[in-house]
């Protein structure tokens, strides 16, 4: 996906500077919707791995964050399709607004009760404030891999991470999507173990 010259195109000052704006928007955002700055459990870990307990989207990182790395690689696409012409650090700054677009929209009520109608997020209540923000870190991760790995790497990566979180936890970026427009009985019965 990269062409010839586009490794010369850096990130300049100026897009760290946007991204940390739209970073700062986003906590801002998160804030109104009245969603907490850490867990309410009252601590933070770096790693939470019931995939349906309370802690789910309440500490630094889950098995979700696997989602949000592949939302980078997929901008990434979408971006160098859409506007190729723009610098890769141009592309960059519209996938975090992405990224924060998707989060704030994640954790309005209407998109959190659409969650819950699926198998894995029944208890679910949205983010964390510092959740969300890691969440929009890791997309920013997955945006610079798919801008440095080669194509196929990053294809092979995508794939790889589907593959092992339906394993794993019975959901991954594609399954979510799907529950997310139109929740399945079926999908939801599976992802639940019954």
């Amino acid at each position: 996906m990269q062409s010839g010259g586009e490794r010369t195109h850096q990130v300049t000052p100026a897009h760290a500077w946007i991204v940390a704006a739209l970073i700062a928007a986003q906590i801002g955002a998160l804030a109104a919707l009245g969603k907490p700055a850490i867990c309410q459990c009252g601590y933070v870990t770096l790693w939470y791995g019931n995939p349906a307990g309370p802690e789910t989207s309440q500490q630094l990182t889950d098995w979700y964050s696997f989602t949000h790395v592949t939302h980078g690689l997929v901008f990434y696409l979408g971006l160098w399709l859409l506007v190729p012409r723009w610098s890769v650090g141009a592309r960059l700054v519209a996938a975090i607004a992405l990224e924060v677009g998707w989060e704030v929209l994640e954790n309005t009520p209407l998109i959190i009760e659409r969650y819950r109608q699926g198998g894995l997020a029944q208890g679910y209540v949205g983010d964390s404030i510092v959740n969300s923000v890691v969440d929009t870190l890791a997309a920013a991760v997955g945006y610079v891999m798919a801008w440095r790995f080669p194509v196929k790497l990053t294809v092979t990566l995508a794939l790889v991470v589907e593959i092992l979180l339906g394993y794993a936890i019975r959901d991954n970026l594609a399954l979510n999507i799907v529950q997310l427009i139109a929740p399945s009985e079926i999908l939801t019965r599976w992802q639940s173990g019954r």
